[in-house]
Order: C-alpha cells, then structure tokens, then sequence
C-alpha cells in the first residue's frame, strides 16, 4: 500500500469500490466502522446486535453503491442507512408489555396538543422558506451537517477546505439562516 494510497478522498474510495475494489472498499469500512457501531449501540443497547447490525449496514451499502448519487456524501448516506435499519430491528424485536396499572401510566404516550402541532409544523415551513432563500454554499454546509450528520472533517473532504473554513462558513451560514428567519418570526 502506497502513501498515495492512503490519502484518498471519500469520493475516490467510492468511485474506486463502485469498479470492484475491494482495498477501496475496506478503507471506506475502516473510516466508517467507529461512527456506525455508536449508531447501532446507541440504537439497540445491545453490543452483540450492534456487531451484527454494524455488518449488515456495510453490506447493504456494498450491494447499494451504485445507488449513492453523490459520492462525497457517503458518511451520511452510511449514517442514515444504519439508523433506519436499527430502527428495523427494532420494530422487529417483540417486548413483553406489563399490565400493571402503574407501568401502564409510565409508558403511556402523550399525543402534542393540535396547537402545538401546528406551530412546529409552521416552524418547519418556515425554515424551509429560509433554506431556500440562502445562498447555493450556506445552504450545502447547512444541509451537509444537520441533515446529512456529516462532521467537520468529513464536510473539509467533501467541501475540499481546511476544518477551520468549514467551521467558519458553518457559523456564517447560521447567522445567515437566522437572518432570513428574523422576519417570519416577529409577524
């Protein structure tokens, strides 16, 4: 293995694993194995289904690649594949429910009143609207970190800047955002 080898972007990797490359594929597992184990054990709080999860993610995103439309995107894309299937697991796990009137009360679920429904929902509209009045840069940073959960190292490969530019134009493109939500929340 060359030094040259080892410095590859994620998008690199991933073109290369698309072609067949198994090295490829190991380094994508090595640089993403740590983020979907604390994925899956943070789900499942279970070490032993964790590992089996763990392995049942990268398979998925093995068979799925060629679906992966932005390559750089792969830490999220992985992320996300991981949540969804502990989810599955979840749902699939069937738990004894006791009777007692007291665990009942416990574990009952309280529904949002419709009010308050309405205004998280507006909240989401409205940030929508603000999204999508920023700029083409603010707008991928925004969404390559709060939704996409990439980190700053990840966003630095994905944006090709230094950490310390990822965090500035992350904090910029927050103000930003604020600003454009500063006249829908005072109406």
């Amino acid at each position: 293995m060359t030094a040259l080898q080892e410095i590859q972007t994620v998008a690199e990797l991933v073109h290369e694993a698309r072609t067949g490359s198994q090295f490829a594929f190991e380094r994508l597992y090595e640089r993403y194995v740590a983020r979907v184990t604390a994925i899956a054990r943070q789900w499942l709080k279970n070490d032993a289904a964790a590992q089996e999860l763990v392995q049942e993610v990268f398979l998925q995103a093995y068979l799925k690649l060629d679906q992966l439309d932005t390559p750089e995107a792969f830490g999220g894309w992985i992320a996300m594949i991981a949540r969804r299937m502990a989810l599955n697991s979840l749902g699939r796990q069937k738990q004894a429910i006791s009777t007692e009137p007291e665990i009942l009360e416990a574990t009952c679920v309280q529904i949002a009143p419709p009010d308050e429904a309405a205004i998280a929902d507006e909240a989401k509209q409205q940030l929508r609207a603000g999204m999508s009045r920023l700029g083409k840069l603010d707008r991928k940073t925004l969404e390559a970190f709060y939704f996409e959960g990439q980190s700053l190292v990840e966003m630095a490969e994905t944006f090709d800047a230094p950490v310390g530019t990822i965090k500035r134009r992350l904090h910029v493109a927050r103000k930003r955002l604020a600003q454009q939500l500063e006249p829908t929340m005072s109406a």
